[in-house]
């Protein structure tokens, strides 16, 4: 189960930095250069294959001029009490996802 969850959150995570990107009108090349990493780095991140270590995440939302919260600010999730509600049911079920969520927080917290 952890697996496919962290597989969903790479593939969100780098759906929403390729939307955020693209109306920010920057190609991968110049995410790349600005942040200080290769363009294949910026390609897996947006298709989901690697999770941006903290540093770059920070970088990556410098960049973009948006906020942490900015970034993680779904559509589809608009109802915060529904989201809490939902996050902490699967959390329950899963202590290995309970763990990863923690760990990104962490990484994003500060």
């Amino acid at each position: 189960m952890l697996d496919n969850n962290s597989t969903m959150i790479k593939e969100l995570f780098g759906k929403r930095l390729k939307e955020i990107r693209k109306a920010k009108k920057l190609t991968q090349e110049q995410l790349a250069e600005y942040i200080g990493v290769d363009t294949s780095s910026i390609s897996n991140i947006e298709n989901g294959r690697y999770f941006p270590s903290s540093e770059n995440m920070d970088n990556i939302f410098k960049v973009l001029n948006i906020t942490p919260v900015e970034f993680f600010c779904f559509g589809h999730n608009d109802d915060y009490q529904q989201l809490l509600n939902e996050m902490v049911t699967e959390m329950k079920k899963s202590e290995k996802l309970t763990r990863l969520m923690y760990k990104f927080f962490i990484s994003v917290k500060y």
